[in-house]
């Protein structure tokens, strides 16, 4: 049947494109899903209700360390190489990198100068502290591996002993039966030595006599160590040690070295620096040695801060 021309025509179907719904929900949700400020996405670190991650360290690399000690210093440091070849005394001040796998994480160089008065040897050691952690920052981390080597030099003092119960006596002055005996004292005759710790022998100081007296030490020497032992130290870095030990090279020569340690934010230094005499009858300066290598830790963190 035919439709009459002026009959009004059914309304056309609409159809909803899939295409369009997606997109739809897209706008949508980005407009809603930004809870940070200004519209910023949150740190997607944070995960569920997380706090914010450790900050990291200061630095991200390391010093060359074959370069950062001056011609200067090294000729100061190496006075033997005077006597050398030009050639000689250049490829001693060039210095002999560490191998490491990854000079941005940890890297190394040595000197060593043999001289007709005594021989020297310098090294140094710069290691840059990661945490893995998130909890745990990189300074934190560097802390924590320093006080490990601050530890085994420098031990926690012993715990003190409690006074021994004073012994009653008899007015004739005797001692009443059952009491202990009294300990014997220095003064008395004893022959306990009060500077060696229980249990072993005393670590050498920095003269080299154990507990103020030993072989080590040759007759004439002063007995005298007092701000020379190892010890903490104050205004370098974070925080920094020194250590010195003089021992026997072989059967006659003595050597003595110098250590100093320090860390500066997530970089831990190590500076090790040495002298043996030509002449077994001479001991290393430890004043001479200690100022020297302080001085070079003070320059290096220098550099570090520059």
């Amino acid at each position: 049947m035919r439709r009459r021309a002026d009959a009004p025509r059914p309304a056309a179907r609409r159809t909803i494109w899939p295409a369009a719904l997606a997109l739809g929900a897209v706008l949508v949700s980005g407009c809603t899903a930004s809870d940070g400020p200004d519209g910023a996405a949150p740190d997607s670190k944070a995960g569920d209700g997380a706090g914010q991650a450790a900050a990291p360290g200061r630095y991200r690399t390391l010093l060359e360390p074959c370069g950062s000690v001056p011609r200067a210093t090294l000729r100061e440091l190496l006075p033997g190489a005077a006597a050398l070849s030009d050639k000689q005394r250049e490829r001693v001040y060039r210095g002999t990198p560490a191998v490491t796998y990854d000079t941005d994480r940890r890297a190394g160089c040595a000197w060593k100068a043999d001289g007709p008065d005594a021989s020297h040897q310098l090294i140094l050691d710069f290691e840059r502290v990661v945490s893995y952690d998130p909890a745990v920052s990189d300074d934190a981390r560097a802390q924590q591996v320093y006080t490990g080597k601050e530890s085994a030099v420098l031990p926690a003092a012993p715990p003190t002993a409690p006074a021994a119960p004073s012994t009653p006596a008899k007015p004739d002055g005797s001692a009443e039966p059952g009491s202990p005996p009294a300990a014997a004292s220095p003064s008395a005759g004893g022959s306990g030595d009060s500077s060696a710790p229980a249990g072993g022998a005393p670590r050498p100081s920095a003269s080299g006599k154990p507990g103020g007296s030993g072989p080590l030490a040759p007759p004439g020497e002063s007995a005298s160590t007092e701000g020379l032992q190892p010890r903490v130290l104050t205004g370098l870095g974070d925080a920094a040690f020194l250590d010195d030990v003089l021992s026997r090279a072989g059967s006659t020569a003595q050597h003595r070295t110098v250590s100093v340690v320090f860390r500066t934010s997530n970089v831990v230094v190590t500076i090790r620096y040495g002298e043996q005499p030509a002449r077994i009858t001479e001991v290393p300066d430890s004043a001479e040695l200690q100022e020297k290598a302080q001085s070079l830790a003070r320059a290096l963190a220098e550099r570090f801060d520059e």
